[in-house]
């Protein structure tokens, strides 16, 4: 009983000379090969070339400085504890006599590493973060051949001081409004949606 109609019987005849030779195999292989030489191919030559992303693409990490160019992360350990995959691990230190214009805070990250291997790219991080000192960008995390190469530190987390990275896409509206109010704190309890209403 056939279950489908996709089964063959397989023929048991005697193959000719030229069969056995498998040139007729092997004409009909190199034309299907010749045929993929006019298609056009859809390999993307990164990085000269670069697909479309959408605008909630969720790439590599980056930890913000403020405006003053200090580290906005006080190692506050939420955005640790809010990855599910538990890819974020860090070191806090205090801040010593000469160093408020490295570091914000009285504490901050000695160090910190996000272990891309483990990473799912959620952004709980950046929702959990309080300081917004943590965003995923439109970045690509490079391709590494060791597997510890995957493991990022600071020194490729945190952005350069010379080379800033817009973040404003990632930034919700309450936020956005929220740094427009004076006299405010960005950690201050505050319900964005209630000031807007009260504020219009």
């Amino acid at each position: 009983m056939q279950l489908t109609n996709r089964s063959k019987v397989v023929s048991n005849k005697e193959q000719n000379f030229m069969e056995r030779l498998y040139l007729p195999a092997v004409a009909k292989g190199m034309l299907i090969t010749a045929s993929h030489l006019f298609k056009k191919t859809p390999t993307t030559k990164y990085p000269e070339q670069t697909r479309p992303m959408a605008p909630v693409y969720r790439g590599q990490h980056v930890l913000k400085r403020d405006e003053n160019g200090a580290e906005r992360c006080t190692a506050c350990g939420l955005c640790a504890v809010a990855c599910p995959a538990e890819a974020i691990t860090m070191e806090s230190a205090e801040r010593k006599k000469g160093e408020e214009h490295l570091y914000r805070e009285e504490k901050y990250a000695k160090t910190y590493e996000i272990n891309m291997l483990r990473c799912i790219f959620c952004g709980l991080c950046e929702e959990a973060c309080p300081k917004e000192a943590i965003f995923l960008t439109d970045r690509i995390v490079d391709a590494e051949y060791e597997r510890e190469d995957f493991v990022y530190g600071k020194d490729k987390l945190v952005e350069k001081t010379d080379k800033r990275i817009d973040v404003s896409k990632r930034q919700t509206l309450e936020v956005a409004e929220f740094k427009k109010i004076a006299g405010t704190k960005h950690n201050t309890l505050w319900d964005g949606k209630k000031q807007l209403k009260d504020k219009h």
